[in-house]
């Protein structure tokens, strides 16, 4: 019995690895999340069973306890099962869970990794999370652990000079914002890129001091990632794809 597990990337259905669609071509039974590109299922064979097992903020959804069940009796049943995840599954993606979970019952593993929109949504927006004289490096935070709060790693990560990219964190804009505004950065540059790599891509950019109203104007959604340094403030943004620019920091500061 085998699981596979594979990265979908971060939204465009392009941005999937090939090692990832020739999984797919052969694959039995598929459990995708809601983020996975609705195109890219239409890689699996017409008798390829495909199950839905998104979890979105919010909403009702399927959990992470009743996927692992999955897991297992659709490898008992099929003899593999494919599990495919958006971005990478190993960034904030509960893969190692599955794997460990699978393991229990016998079930090998192998791991497709995926483009991560950690850094995939900032660069197709134009932003790099590094660049010489500029940033040396990056964090990368959740915005919602598994107690449903914010990383105790970012306030930490906000003292530093380092690029911080917060996933899932829209819904605690507010408390991101406290923790940078307590230390003094009302000028730090913020971008949040809505449905990064998709046509209907949003990006906001702004500063500490105002990217709450510029985010409430926009009317601003999950998915989207959140990055704050001096790098989401550099000129050059991309337009491909955008549908709307909200918001400009001063490039001059």
């Amino acid at each position: 019995m085998k699981l596979t597990l594979i990265g979908a990337g971060p939204g465009d259905p392009d941005l999937i690895t090939m090692k990832g669609i020739k999984a797919l071509q052969t694959a039995k039974v598929v459990l995708y999340d809601a983020l996975v590109h609705p195109s890219i299922l239409e890689n699996c064979p017409e008798d390829c069973l495909k199950i839905h097992v998104g979890k979105r903020f919010g909403k009702v959804s399927c959990g992470q306890d009743e996927i692992n069940k999955l897991i297992v009796a659709s490898a008992e049943q099929h003899g593999e099962v494919v599990r495919l995840k958006g971005g990478d599954s190993f960034i904030f993606g509960r893969g190692y869970e599955e794997i460990e979970y699978a393991a229990q019952f016998g079930i090998e593993s192998e791991v497709i990794p995926g483009i991560s929109s950690t850094y995939a949504v900032p660069a197709l927006a134009g932003i790099p999370l590094t660049t010489r004289g500029v940033s040396e490096s990056f964090w990368v935070v959740t915005g919602t652990t598994k107690s449903h709060e914010l990383s105790a790693d970012l306030p930490w990560a906000a003292r530093s000079s380092a690029t911080v990219v917060i996933l899932m964190g829209t819904h605690k804009l507010e408390e991101i914002v406290g923790i940078y505004t307590n230390l003094d950065k009302f000028d730090e540059p913020v971008a949040i890129i809505q449905n990064g790599s998709l046509p209907e891509q949003k990006i906001v950019l702004g500063t500490i001091g105002n990217i709450l109203p510029l985010a409430k104007e926009a009317d601003v959604k999950s998915p989207a990632v959140i990055v704050i340094g001096k790098v989401a403030a550099l000129p050059g943004l991309s337009y491909q794809k955008l549908e709307e620019v909200i918001g400009r920091p001063n490039l001059t500061a």
